[in-house]
């Protein structure tokens, strides 16, 4: 579970220019990320962090601020050369309808291409905002990294109810890159490039 976004994420009300500060993460957000994270994995919506986990994360985070207060976080976290996860998605219940989780979303897609990463993927209760950030739902099946890697210590490991979505950003690589990383691919009718399989909407 990476994701304490709720359908209120999709709501926006205007917030004054400059009200927003976005940055990487520093070692003083640990205690202020902790706080957030925790909170919501109390409640079962996201898995819970400790202090080491942050600190040995760090460089993974990115950070929202408003009013000198942590509003949101997020992270970019590497899975192959080519392929990340947006996890640990968290925007804070008094930032909610601010864009906090949007602009968030925008800061990792753009680390990512930074970095040169072929695509990304994320794990969530809100495919319609995924959807609106330009990601497309997928089967979970496609995501081997991820299913053996970190959900094994999920609590809904046997039962999970996440939903999978992807982003391609460099098409042209992503056939090669996803072969050989051990993920399935498919071709989206009548379009191009090959993506994973998509799911059908109900």
């Amino acid at each position: 579970m990476i994701s304490s976004l709720t359908a209120d994420a999709l709501i926006e009300q205007p917030v004054a220019a400059g009200a927003l500060e976005l940055r990487k993460a520093r070692m003083s957000d640990i205690a202020p990320l902790l706080d957030l994270i925790n909170g919501y994995a109390a409640s079962g919506i996201m898995l819970p962090r400790t202090e080491f986990e942050i600190s040995e994360s760090i460089r993974d985070f990115s950070v929202v601020y408003s009013g000198g207060k942590l509003a949101g976080c997020g992270a970019l976290h590497f899975y192959s050369p080519t392929v990340g996860e947006i996890r640990s998605l968290a925007v804070h219940e008094s930032a909610k309808t601010h864009g906090v989780g949007r602009r968030m979303v925008e800061m990792l897609v753009a680390e990512a291409c930074e970095y040169s990463l072929d695509a990304i993927f994320a794990f969530t209760y809100v495919p319609d905002f995924f959807r609106k950030m330009g990601f497309t739902e997928v089967e979970r099946g496609a995501l081997p990294l991820k299913a053996w890697k970190d959900c094994l210590r999920c609590p809904k490991f046997q039962a999970c109810d996440e939903i999978a979505v992807v982003r391609v950003l460099e098409p042209d690589h992503w056939v090669a890159a996803s072969q050989k990383w051990g993920m399935a691919v498919t071709s989206l009718e009548g379009t191009e490039p090959v993506l994973f399989p998509i799911v059908r909407q109900k």
